[in-house]
C-alpha cells in the first residue's frame, strides 16, 4: 500500500528592474515549466507560482523599441497587423513580457495552466 504525499506549491520571485526582456522571460519560463526543481518531470504539471516584480522598469535599448515588430494576422483580407515594442509597451508594460514568456514555453496542453500561475506586477 503506497501513500501519496501532497505536492508542495513552490513560489519563485523575479525582480525585473534594469534587466533585459529576454533574460527575465527565459528565467520565468524555466521556472514555470518546473525545471528549477530537482523533481522535474516533463509529462507532469509542476505546481510553481512565478511572480515578476518591477516589470515597468525593464531596460530596452532604444533601437529595439523601434525595430522590434510583432506581426499578427487575422485570416481576413487586409488583416495583417504590425505593432512595435514601443507601442506595446506604451499600451501595457507587461504585455511584451507575457508574450515573450508564453512563446518560450512548449506548445502543448500544459501551456495554459502554466501561464495562469504567472503574476506580473508593475
Amino acid at each position: 500500500m503506497t501513500t501519496t504525499t501532497p505536492i508542495k506549491q513552490q513560489t519563485h520571485t523575479i525582480d525585473a528592474s534594469n534587466k533585459a526582456l529576454g533574460r527575465v522571460a527565459s528565467e520565468a519560463a524555466k521556472a514555470l515549466m518546473g525545471k528549477m526543481s530537482p523533481s522535474y518531470t516533463p509529462n507532469i504539471l509542476s505546481v510553481v507560482k512565478v511572480t515578476i516584480n518591477n516589470a515597468g522598469k525593464l531596460s530596452f535599448p532604444e533601437k529595439k523599441l523601434t525595430q522590434k515588430v510583432y506581426t499578427t494576422y487575422t485570416q481576413y483580407p487586409g488583416g495583417l497587423k504590425h505593432t512595435t515594442l514601443a507601442q506595446l509597451n506604451a499600451k501595457n508594460a507587461d504585455l511584451a513580457l507575457r508574450r515573450a514568456i508564453e512563446r518560450m514555453m512548449p506548445r502543448n496542453t500544459f501551456r495554459t495552466p502554466r501561464m495562469k500561475n504567472l503574476t506580473i506586477n508593475q
